[in-house]
């Protein structure tokens, strides 16, 4: 069974905690990358990452985007969204289904 991790800042992903997600604090791109490449060897299925860390790092999401494991996953932080998230989704939706049906 896969393991389920969440980074961002404090006050976006410390909620998590009551879901029992494994919480990772970061700030910086340097912490986040650490972060993530630590995760992905030690297991984990699913990692979410803020929106907010995932624009400093891109070329190591885009790295693991073309692995199977551990999904990647962006979602929007405390201070709202940067629609990062949601135009990968559509973007694979649309490669998938052969166009954008959301």
């Amino acid at each position: 069974m896969y393991k389920i991790a969440v980074i961002g800042d404090k006050d976006s992903v410390l909620a998590f905690k009551a879901l029992g997600v494994d919480v990772h604090i970061a700030y910086e791109a340097m912490e986040c990358r650490r972060k993530i490449d630590t995760l992905a060897r030690d297991g984990y299925g699913v990692i979410f990452i803020t929106e907010q860390l995932a624009a400093l790092v891109p070329e190591t999401i885009e790295r693991y985007n073309n692995e199977t494991i551990p999904a990647v996953i962006l979602i929007p932080s405390n201070q709202g969204t940067l629609n990062i998230g949601m135009n990968n989704i559509n973007k694979n939706v649309e490669k998938a289904v052969g166009s954008n049906i959301l």
